[in-house]
């Protein structure tokens, strides 16, 4: 567990510096087809990025929950699950219990949101306290504490603000260079290298979203393993994993893009072939059956 925890911290990390050699790339890019100091554009569009990301960071939880249909509950309301999560809180060593939400919908799922274990929420479905036993409930909960206490809303802020940043520069370069005009250089050295800058920019958000699905993926992986180190049980957390496979095709009913990647499993479904997930580079989640794999190998 222990070393399926660290592989997937040093994975997410390497991926972020990957985002930082992007942006250089983009600087010199535009250097090479313009000519000028790239830092007025990648000022303007640091700029607003963090404006956007500073109100999600802020206010982000409270749009999820609402879009997602969450209804909060308190210990009155429903004690078996919140008695779970304050259990689970003690063995992690929280403080602070998230708030709890219950989303009426028949299928299995649940999220996290929030920016630090004192400022979190945890939202599960009916359909998971239903047809959930008592330790696959728990390895589902447990997973979706884990994604607190790992800080994982902070990493994923700090992810979108790099893809809104490269966006929002690779926009604002492309426009200049529409209604300003581009670089006059007769080289043709130079001219096929401001070619290559040129592609690199426009292809860089595409480059930008995939890394940021794949982060979401590795903090996935993650968090099944710091869930399953938490109820020392990862067969309860594989076994809700199966249930949730069983019904791929199910679809929640206020499910959107926005929010697909808080969940534990994709609220759209999942595309599968002979019984088994289609995995895409665009998929906010890895395949099930190898979550479940990877939690029946720990030990």
């Amino acid at each position: 567990m222990y070393e399926q925890i660290s592989a997937n911290k040093k994975k997410t990390w390497a991926l972020i510096a990957i985002f930082i050699a992007i942006i250089a790339a983009i600087g010199w890019s535009i250097h090479l087809v313009n000519g000028s100091d790239p830092s007025v554009v990648m000022f303007s569009g640091g700029l607003i990025a963090l404006v956007m990301v500073s109100f999600s960071y802020f206010k982000g939880d409270k749009i999820a929950l609402k879009s997602s249909g969450a209804k909060p509950i308190t210990k009155a309301d429903n004690p078996y699950v919140y008695r779970m999560v304050e259990n689970l809180c003690i063995t992690a060593g929280i403080k602070t219990i998230p708030k709890l939400y219950i989303i009426d919908d028949p299928a299995i799922n649940a999220f996290a949101t929030g920016r630090d274990p004192q400022h979190s929420s945890i939202a599960v479905t009916t359909g998971a306290i239903e047809k959930l036993e008592n330790e696959e409930l728990e390895g589902v909960l447990a997973h979706e504490l884990s994604h607190v206490q790992n800080y994982d809303i902070r990493v994923m802020t700090l992810v979108i603000v790099l893809v809104g940043f490269i966006s929002l520069v690779a926009d604002i370069f492309t426009r200049s260079m529409f209604y300003g005009g581009g670089r006059s250089d007769n080289n043709k050295g130079a001219g096929a290298l401001a070619i290559v800058g040129l592609v690199l920019i426009i292809l860089s958000p595409l480059f930008a979203k995939l890394i940021q699905l794949a982060i979401s993926r590795k903090r996935e992986y993650l968090a099944d393993a710091s869930g399953a180190l938490l109820t020392r049980y990862p067969e309860g957390l594989a076994r809700a994993l199966e249930k949730i496979a069983a019904q791929s095709q199910q679809r929640m009913k206020k499910a959107n893009h926005a929010t697909a990647h808080l969940f534990l499993e994709s609220p759209f479904g999942r595309k599968t072939k002979n019984g088994k997930t289609v995995k895409s580079w665009f998929s906010t989640h890895p395949p099930v059956e190898d979550r479940i794999a990877k939690l029946r190998n720990m030990a």
